[in-house]
């Protein structure tokens, strides 16, 4: 195997490795947007809302902690979209690379 085809399955173990890392923090990013949605369905019903401040429970206005709940919820959205978009590119040229590849060691074979 020549040199240009070990470091192109190096180059796809590492982009493997980030992959995994996307997907790990998509589903912390996923698991973060449904507490926040538990949280919004709560406060609907809720008469009243606390907030948890360090050690301690305070009570806030319910439309103030809506607000920054849903606030919160479209900056996870965003950073969950832009992680997808990153691990569709990084499929992409793992794809590319992987093809690459193949076509290195057809090519040795002859």
């Amino acid at each position: 195997m020549d040199k240009a085809t070990e470091e192109k399955i190096g180059e796809l173990q590492v982009i493997e490795q980030n992959l995994q890392r996307f997907l790990t923090q998509k589903q912390q990013f996923q698991t973060q947007m449904v507490e926040m949605d538990t949280a919004l369905n709560e406060l609907n019903s809720a008469s009243e809302a606390h907030k948890i401040i360090g050690n301690i429970m305070v009570s806030v206005d319910k439309k103030k902690l809506q607000e920054d709940l849903k606030s919160k919820k479209d900056m996870l959205d965003l950073r969950f979209k832009s992680i997808e978009k990153q691990e569709q590119n990084m499929r992409e040229r793992a794809d590319n690379i992987q093809k690459e590849v193949m076509e290195g060691i057809k090519k040795e074979k002859k």
